[in-house]
């Protein structure tokens, strides 16, 4: 009878040692999967601050430009309506930079934004006494620094929101992933427009 009952015993222990264990990982994993997607939905205030300051330069190179080619309106609108939706899409984006859909609307919306750049940055080359514009030439200086910024703080929150996805997808954390809600891969933000913005302050703009 003792020997039953320490048979008992033993498998008891193993039960609930082997439960503690599960309930250990299981924990860990969770914690590890919430702690990832804060850090990438952190990273997202730096982009916002970013892009937000770019955003805020946009309308006063446009001014400059307004003065001297005002029979570009067309392009100019261009550029000023890009812009708007960028702050759109990217107000979304922030509220919820873990939604993939919300950063590929901002993707598309850099996109459309970078488009519109270029049409401008072809038009000022036709006058060189914009490129000179002494204000022109701040708002160039101000506008690479910016982009510098955006382009570290993209590397930083795609590094993290790529981290979360390989802890998400890694077996066996995803079951847990997918059994607490951790049901979709981060977007990465993918900027088509870095250079050709960039390449605007070059010619002054």
């Amino acid at each position: 009878m003792g020997s039953i009952m320490t048979v008992v015993v033993v498998l008891a222990v193993i039960v609930i040692g082997a439960v503690a264990l599960l309930a250990g990982w299981l924990i860990a994993a969770y914690n590890g999967l919430v702690a990832s997607k804060a850090r990438f939905e952190n990273a997202f205030a730096q982009i916002n601050v970013q892009l937000t300051r770019r955003y805020d330069l946009i309308p006063n190179i446009v001014k400059v430009v307004k003065s001297y080619m005002e029979h570009e309106s067309g392009t100019l609108r261009d550029v000023i309506e890009a812009r708007n939706g960028a702050v759109a899409s990217l107000r979304e984006a922030a509220a919820s930079p873990a939604d993939p859909a919300s950063i590929e609307a901002l993707n598309a919306a850099e996109k459309r934004l970078a488009g519109s750049f270029q049409g401008l940055r072809l038009q000022v080359e036709a006058y060189p006494e914009l490129k000179a514009n002494s204000v022109m030439l701040q708002l160039s200086e101000e506008l690479t620094s910016t982009e510098n910024r955006v382009a570290f703080a993209r590397q930083a929150f795609n590094d993290a929101a790529t981290a979360y996805n390989i802890r998400r997808n890694s077996f066996p954390t995803t079951l847990v992933a997918n059994a607490f809600g951790h049901t979709r891969d981060a977007a990465l933000l993918v900027f088509d427009n870095e250079k050709d913005i960039q390449a605007a302050p070059k010619i002054d703009l």
